[in-house]
C-alpha cells in the first residue's frame, strides 16, 4: 500500500420515506487494504444528523454478515475502518463488492442503510496452478489442431484481472482465446505449422499471462511438447457441449453425463483416455470422470448459494498424443434448504388506540440465502388483527397499524409474525411481539345487518310484534348502552309512527295498526341506535316491512250480471254441434298470487251430460250433440273458486233454453218460476221497502189484468199470456267474437185492441230509439236496428208469424 497512492471516493445517495420513522441510504466507495482507523465517511454530515443525536439515540451498527470491518465513532460522527479489508477474501470474484450496514437510532426510531463499496487494487499477480504443461503431439498433427492450455488465475477483478496471454516462440503454434460466460478466457494452442520429429523432437514454449493493472503484473508457465511419430487421427467428441441440470442436494456418486469421443486409429493410437482439464476452480474436487469410459459423476457437495453454474472442460487423448476437447455445462438448481432468519431492529411496546393509521410498531430484517422463489420471503401476521406488514426495503419489513384500534375490544395483542419463503415445501420462521393498547372512547353502535326485511300477514292485530332489530356497541358500561329510536319519516304522506313503533330498550318493532294488502303492499323506515356516551354515537339502519296477502276477498262475478227480478236465459239451437259456445262466465279476485287464481266448476245442472265449463276460462260449451229429447228448460249453477287457503268462492246461476224457435218455448217458460235471490247483506229497511213496492206492484197488476180480461172477453181473443224474457238465437246467428253475443238486436211490442178479431203488431225502428228491459232494476238498454214495417190486421197473418221467428229478444209489456 505504501507504493501506491490511496484513492477513495464517497458517493452519497440519501432518500427519505415516511413510515412513522426516518429512513435514509448512504453509499461510500473506498479501496481495499486501507489501514485500521482510516476514514470511510462523515456519516453525521452526510445524513444531516447532529452528533449529539447519535449519542442520545444510542446509535448502533448492524451488519448482515456479522463482520466487523467498519465502526462508528459517535464523537466525530464518522465511519472508520476497524479491520483491514481484503476484497479478495471478502468477495472473491464477485463484483461489485460491498459491505451493507444498518444504523438505527431510538426515541424516536430512525433507520438508515449504509453501503460501503470495496474497490479492487492490483495487488495480486496472475499465476498458473502448474509450473509446466506437457503435450505429446504427433508429427502428423494437422494444421489447426487445438490444444487447451491452463488458464491463469488472478484474485483481482476487472481490469486488474488477467487481460492478455502470449506464447513464445511462435514458430509452430499461436494462441487462440475464447471468452467464457464467467468472464474468463479459454486458452487454446493452435498448430499453424506441421511438426517434424526428425528435425525437432522436443519443443519448449513459454505461456505468459498479464493483467491490466498499473503497473502490470504477469505470470508464466512452461509448455513442453514431445513430438511423436505418426498418429494421424485425433479423437473427436460426439458433442462439443453437454448440458446437465442437477439439484444442489444431489448425493455423492450421482452420474451427471457420459461423454464420448471416437478415434479412427487402431490399437494404442485408437484408445481414448478422458480427463478433466479445469485448474482454476474446484471442478476437479467436485466432479470426476472415468478415464476409460467418459462417465462424469459427482464427488463433492453442491451449494446453489455458492455456485449456480459449473463448466467442466473434458479432454480426450489417444496414445499418439492427439486430443479433442468438449465442455459440460452443469446447471445447479436451488432447493429450499434455508429457513428465513428474523432480526428485530426496533420495536414499540405500547400504543394509543387512536393512533394514526400507518404508525410503525416494529422494524425487522429477514434473511434467506436461497435464491429465486426459494429466497423470496413474505411476512404475515395472524388474521383479524388491526396491523399490516409492509416492505420497507429489500429484506426489511415494518409492522404498522392498518385500522382503528379499540382497547375495549382488545387491550393487548400478542402478534405472531411468520416469515415464509416460497419454496416447496415452504420453510418459515416466526417471532411473537406483545403490544399494549391504551384506551379512548371511539365505538358507535353497529347493527347486526346492513338492512332488515320483515313480513307480516295482513289483517294483523294492532300491537303485534313484527321482529327485533339488534345493535351492538363494543364499548364498556354506559358507552355500550344502546337505545333505539324511530326516525321521523312518512309513508304515503302519513307519519311512519302511525304504522309501527320501536321499543327503545329492546329494539322490538310493533305494528300500530292492522294492515290491508290491497291498500299497501310494503313500506320502509329508518331506526337509529344511539349509545350512552358523551357525546353519543349512533348509526342508522333501513327496515323494510312487506305485507303478505291473505285470501280475504271472494271472487266477484262480472258476467253474467245477476239481477234480482229479470229472467234472462241463453238460447241454444237444437242443431248446435259439440263444443258450441253457450256463454262465458267472467270473474275477478282482488287478491294477488295464488289467492287470485280462479277456477270454474259446474256445481249443479239439469243435464250434466249436456254442458261443461272451462276450468280456467269459464266458457260454457256443449259436450255432445243436442237432441230432441233434451228438455227445453236447463238450469246451470257455476261455482267460481280461488286458489287460496282456505279457498273462497262465488256462485252464478244461468238459465238456458234449448229450442230452435221462440214460440216453441213460450208455454214452457210461462210457468218458469220467477226466482229472486236476495243479497244476504240487505238491511231490514231495504226488505221493508221492497215489500211495500211489491204490494203496490201486485195491486196495479191485478187491476191491469182485470181490465185486460174484460177486453179479451169483448174481443174474444183466444190467446193471451204473461211471457217472460226469453233470448232467442235465429238461424242467422254466428258467434263472431267467441263470446256468445249476437249480430242483431230486435225489439217487439205486442198490442191487442178491443176491436173484435183485430190487432196491431208493429216492429221498432232502427237507430237511436231505446227500450227498457222488463226489470225496473236493470239499467241496460238495447237498440232496435230493424226498419219499421206494418203488417196485416189479421191476427193469424203468415207475415206476423215469420217476423216473430226472426226476433232476438222479446220484451212483453203487460
Amino acid at each position: 500500500m505504501s507504493d501506491r497512492t490511496m484513492r477513495w471516493q464517497v458517493l452519497l445517495f440519501i432518500s427519505f420515506f415516511h413510515f412513522g420513522s426516518v429512513f435514509g441510504q448512504v453509499t461510500y466507495s473506498v479501496p481495499e487494504e486501507m489501514s485500521k482507523g482510516s476514514l470511510v465517511g462523515n456519516i453525521a454530515q452526510d445524513l444531516g444528523i447532529d452528533v449529539k443525536r447519535l449519542k442520545s439515540g444510542k446509535a448502533r451498527i448492524y451488519t448482515e454478515d456479522n463482520g466487523e470491518y467498519i465502526e462508528l465513532n459517535k464523537d466525530r460522527g464518522a465511519l472508520l475502518v476497524k479491520e483491514r479489508i481484503d476484497r479478495e477474501a471478502l468477495c472473491g470474484q464477485t463484483t461489485p463488492c460491498a459491505l451493507h450496514l444498518q444504523i438505527t437510532l431510538e426515541d424516536p426510531i430512525e433507520f438508515y442503510t449504509v453501503t460501503v463499496e470495496i474497490n479492487d487494487i492490483n495487488d495480486n499477480s496472475p499465476s498458473f496452478k502448474k509450473d509446466e504443461m506437457k503435450f505429446r503431439i504427433s508429427e502428423s498433427a494437422v494444421i489447426g489442431a487445438k490444444f487447451v492450455l491452463e488458464r491463469a488465475m488472478d484474485l483481482d477483478v476487472g481490469v486488474n484481472g488477467v487481460q492478455i496471454y502470449s506464447l513464445k516462440p511462435t514458430d509452430n503454434f499461436n494462441l487462440k482465446l475464447h471468452n467464457q460466460q464467467d468472464g474468463s478466457k479459454k486458452v487454446e494452442m493452435v498448430l499453424q505449422k506441421h511438426l517434424d520429429r526428425e528435425t525437432q523432437a522436443h519443443l519448449s514454449l513459454t505461456l505468459t499471462a498479464t493483467d491490466g493493472g498499473d503497473p502490470q503484473l504477469s505470470g508464466t508457465m512452461r509448455v513442453e511438447i514431445s513430438v511423436l511419430d505418426a498418429n494421424d487421427n485425433a479423437p473427436v467428441f460426439t458433442q462439443e457441449v453437454y448440458k446437465v441440470t442437477i439439484s444442489e442436494n444431489a448425493p455423492k456418486g450421482t452420474i451427471l453425463s457420459t461423454v464420448s469421443a471416437i478415434d479412427a486409429d487402431e490399437g494404442s493410437n485408437g484408445k481414448v483416455l478422458y480427463s478433466i482439464t479445469n485448474t482454476l476452480d474446484d471442478v476437479p474436487v467436485i466432479f470426476k470422470i472415468e478415464d476409460d469410459n467418459g462417465v462424469v459423476s459427482l464427488t463433492g457437495n453442491l451449494d446453489y448459494e455458492k455456485a449456480q453454474l459449473y463448466e467442466i472442460h473434458v479432454q480426450a487423448s489417444d496414445d499418439g498424443g492427439l486430443t479433442d476437447s468438449c465442455k459440460i455445462i452443469v446447471e445447479v438448481t436451488d432447493t429450499n434448504d434455508n429457513h428465513p432468519s428474523i432480526n428485530i431492529m426496533s420495536k414499540t411496546n405500547s400504543i394509543s388506540e387512536n393512533s394514526n393509521l400507518g404508525t410503525v410498531i416494529t422494524i425487522f430484517n429477514v434473511q434467506d440465502p436461497d435464491s429465486g422463489e426459494n429466497g423470496k420471503v413474505t411476512c404475515n401476521i395472524e388474521e383479524n388483527l388491526p396491523f399490516v406488514m409492509k416492505t420497507t426495503s429489500k429484506k426489511f419489513f415494518s409492522l404498522v397499524t392498518d385500522s382503528d384500534l379499540d382497547r375495549e375490544r382488545d387491550s393487548e395483542y400478542n402478534i405472531t409474525v411468520t416469515c415464509s419463503d416460497e419454496g416447496v415445501p415452504s420453510l418459515s420462521s416466526s417471532v411473537t411481539l406483545t403490544l399494549q393498547i391504551s384506551d379512548v372512547n371511539d365505538n358507535a353502535p353497529v347493527f347486526e345487518r346492513s338492512s332488515y326485511e320483515a313480513y307480516i300477514v295482513e289483517n294483523n292485530t294492532p300491537g303485534l310484534s313484527i321482529f327485533t332489530v339488534k345493535a351492538r356497541d363494543a364499548d364498556w358500561n354506559q358507552n355500550a348502552r344502546v337505545s333505539y329510536i324511530l326516525e321521523d319519516t312518512s309513508v304515503n304522506g302519513v307519519p311512519v309512527s302511525s304504522y309501527v313503533s320501536v321499543s327503545a330498550d329492546s329494539g322490538v318493532i310493533h305494528a300500530v295498526r292492522s294492515f290491508d294488502y290491497e291498500q299497501i303492499k310494503d313500506f320502509q323506515f329508518h331506526v337509529k341506535a344511539q349509545d350512552g356516551g358523551s357525546p353519543p354515537l349512533s348509526s342508522n339502519v333501513t327496515v323494510k316491512i312487506m305485507i303478505q296477502d291473505q285470501n280475504d276477498n271472494p271472487p266477484q262475478v262480472l258476467y253474467p250480471v245477476q239481477t234480482g227480478g229479470s229472467l234472462v236465459a241463453e238460447m241454444v239451437p237444437r242443431s248446435a254441434d259439440v263444443g258450441y259456445l253457450v256463454t262465458k262466465v267472467v270473474a275477478v279476485d282482488v287478491d294477488s298470487g295464488q289467492n287470485a287464481w280462479l277456477s270454474y266448476k259446474l256445481q249443479k245442472t239439469s243435464d250434466r251430460a249436456l254442458f261443461e265449463v272451462g276450468l280456467q276460462n269459464g266458457e260454457i260449451r256443449t259436450i255432445r250433440q243436442v237432441t230432441d229429447k233434451d228438455a227445453v228448460k236447463q238450469r246451470l249453477t257455476v261455482i267460481v273458486e280461488d286458489n287460496g287457503q282456505p279457498s273462497r268462492s262465488a256462485t252464478v246461476i244461468l238459465n238456458v233454453a234449448v229450442a230452435d224457435s221462440f214460440p216453441e218455448v213460450l208455454s214452457e217458460f210461462t210457468d218458469f218460476p220467477h226466482d229472486k235471490e236476495y243479497n244476504d247483506n240487505l238491511t231490514f229497511y231495504l226488505v221493508l221497502a221492497l215489500a211495500v213496492v211489491s204490494f203496490l206492484f201486485i195491486t196495479c197488476l191485478v187491476v191491469i189484468i182485470s181490465v185486460k180480461i174484460y177486453r179479451w172477453r169483448q174481443s174474444r181473443i183466444l190467446y193471451h199470456s204473461n211471457l217472460p224474457v226469453i233470448p232467442y238465437y235465429p238461424p242467422r246467428y254466428s258467434d263472431t267474437l267467441g263470446t256468445g253475443t249476437l249480430q242483431h238486436v230486435y225489439n217487439y211490442e205486442v198490442c191487442r185492441t178491443t176491436d173484435s178479431r183485430k190487432s196491431d203488431c208493429k216492429f221498432g225502428r232502427a237507430g237511436s230509439q231505446n227500450v227498457l228491459i222488463m226489470d225496473p232494476s236493470s239499467t241496460g238498454t238495447m237498440q232496435r236496428i230493424q226498419n219499421e214495417k206494418s203488417i196485416l190486421d189479421e191476427p193469424d197473418s203468415p207475415l206476423e208469424v215469420r217476423k216473430l221467428h226472426q226476433s232476438f229478444f222479446l220484451h212483453v209489456v203487460v
